[in-house]
């Protein structure tokens, strides 16, 4: 600072000149804070089509969201898990309908963003977003989920969701899950791109040999939700075969010597109703061998 500046000011302020000093010096500080251009940060915006870990994001529609929610009969007894939830979407809207759900999402930015969505529609309580490898999660605890994912994942992730509780509901998007036929699809009508959700539910496993009260053996043969197999009421040479059987979830129907066999799966046991030449009776069998 030069000394004329300095004198100058102490004449005009009839100080010491001290305070000069301390005047002019306050002054440059604040000219130096505030000469450099203010830089703002633009919030994190997703892109459709934008490459992730597995599969690149693209937005469902929220019509179709929607349909899956319908297809799945999500309720607020539910707990939904979306694997690779993206912004949030999906998680939020089964919130909005009571249930708790929580997202798997691998990107921490979209993670982020999840839960400013969720927080700006009032469901924070209820929908939760965890950054993490789909592959590596915990789905137990899941009555249903969803996906938006490719042919190729979905297929990956078959065997793991074959071995979740019987009952649990798998709503894809578009994409099926290979040989494993659906239970159920819905679709929106006048849509373009993006417009089907197909529905698995997961079936107990019922292959083996079971014995029947009253006394049957029955030998079961499963493929995926199908059952098939032979029936053997009355000794060597009067087996029947085992038709039209389908497991939906713990629920089974099949028939066999001309009887309709409907019951409920629960371990290594079953147990229900038959009706055969127009007569309704209970029927109960033990699986003897897997």
């Amino acid at each position: 600072m030069a000394t004329d500046q300095v004198q100058q000011c102490a004449l005009m302020k009839g100080c010491h000149a001290l305070c000069c000093w301390l005047s002019i010096a306050a002054v440059g500080v604040a000219a130096i804070g505030a000469s450099p251009r203010t830089q703002t940060v633009k919030p994190f915006e997703p892109r459709s089509g934008q490459p992730g870990k597995d599969v690149p994001w693209v937005p469902t529609p929220a019509a179709l969201i929607e349909k899956m929610l319908d297809l799945a009969g999500v309720t607020s007894e539910d707990y939904l898990i979306d694997l690779g939830s993206g912004d949030g979407r999906t998680v939020i809207a089964a919130a909005r309908r009571g249930a708790a759900a929580m997202g798997i999402e691998y990107n921490a930015d979209l993670v982020a963003l999840s839960q400013r969505n969720a927080t700006a529609q009032n469901v924070g309580g209820k929908a939760t977003f965890v950054q993490a490898d789909l592959f590596a999660s915990d789905l137990s605890k899941a009555t249903v989920i969803t996906m938006f994912l490719l042919p190729s994942i979905n297929v990956q992730l078959r065997a793991r969701i074959l071995d979740l509780r019987p009952g649990t509901r798998i709503v894809s998007t578009w994409y099926d899950m290979g040989e494993w036929p659906p239970d159920g699809t819905a679709a929106i009508p006048g849509c373009t791109q993006w417009c089907r959700a197909l529905l698995w539910i997961v079936p107990a496993r019922i292959g083996g040999i079971w014995r029947l009260v009253p006394p049957a053996d029955l030998s079961l043969t499963q493929t995926y939700q199908m059952v098939s197999g032979t029936f053997a009421s009355g000794g060597a040479g009067s087996s029947t075969p085992v038709v039209n059987g389908r497991l939906r979830g713990a629920e089974i129907a099949f028939e066999a010597g001309g009887a309709r066999y409907t019951g409920r799966v629960t371990g290594e046991t079953m147990q229900g109703t038959f009706l055969s030449e127009g007569k309704e009776g209970t029927w109960q069998a033990s699986r003897t061998r897997r």
